[in-house]
């Protein structure tokens, strides 16, 4: 077995990045699969949507990347059976600086990862909104590509030039293996014809690479997190609920047919 890894990536904040890892991970896990959520993101939305205190942690991400402690030791376990997490503490914003002066810095969590590969099926990472050096990290350690998430909203694709040109300089010359695995539009409204213009919009950019699926703005999915929940867990009747749990049959129907 060796891990499918993806990096969920967005430098606009506020589009459902978290929430799509963490509920995404969660119906994979609940399909059989073993899954790890590697956390990137220094406010650390991830490990607190399941259910972990950063605060009352030993060891986190920022100890693999910064003092190259083996991230097995930094693992923690969920409650969901097959769903781990690699978490992030507010350590992590320091890491930028800190890995600055280090030789091929940029592979730091790639190097980090490689003794976790044949224990899981896939490792989603869990990118912060930003375009700096961990998520750079994150990116070339994506072996199976990126899954972008898109607001279904006004300027959904403002912006996103700029991390696709990211995305192609990290290709060229850190990780050849990266391409855009998918492109998941998120906070859908049915009623608004913005939305459904937005839809059509990405469809167009991404005929290839958008999940028919898409996850429609739901007040469970807001609120699972400060539950420390996913929303398999808190809500499974909703219909945020039900968007994840198809959109992780697409997704495993997409990397495993």
């Amino acid at each position: 077995m060796t891990a499918k890894i993806f990096a969920f990536a967005n430098q606009k904040g506020g589009v459902g990045k978290t929430t799509t890892v963490v509920n995404l991970g969660a119906y994979v896990s609940a399909a059989g699969r073993r899954v790890l959520i590697v956390d990137v993101d220094p406010q650390g939305n991830a490990t607190t949507s399941l259910g972990i205190n950063p605060r009352e942690l030993s060891l986190s991400l920022y100890d693999v990347l910064v003092e190259q402690t083996p991230a097995q030791q930094a693992i923690v376990l969920t409650d969901q059976l097959g769903l781990d997490l690699l978490p992030a503490t507010t350590d992590l914003a320091g890491a930028e600086v800190e890995l600055a002066g280090q030789m091929a810095r940029e592979q730091m969590l790639a190097r980090g990862l490689k003794p976790l590969h044949a224990h899981y099926d896939y490792i989603f990472i869990d990118q912060p909104p930003s375009l700096g050096l961990l998520t750079i990290n994150g990116l070339t350690a994506a072996s199976h590509g990126v899954i972008i998430p898109v607001q279904c909203e006004y300027l959904a694709l403002e912006g996103l030039s700029l991390l696709l040109r990211t995305i192609q300089q990290v290709h060229d010359v850190l990780n050849d293996r990266l391409c855009i695995a998918g492109v998941l539009l998120t906070m859908y409204d049915s009623r608004t014809n913005l939305a459904q213009q937005v839809v059509s919009e990405v469809r167009s950019h991404f005929p290839a690479k958008a999940f028919s699926q898409v996850v429609p703005r739901n007040v469970r999915l807001g609120e699972a997190p400060s539950y420390g929940q996913s929303i398999a867990v808190y809500a499974p009747a909703s219909a945020g609920a039900q968007a994840y749990e198809a959109l992780a049959s697409e997704f495993l129907e997409r990397f495993e047919g």
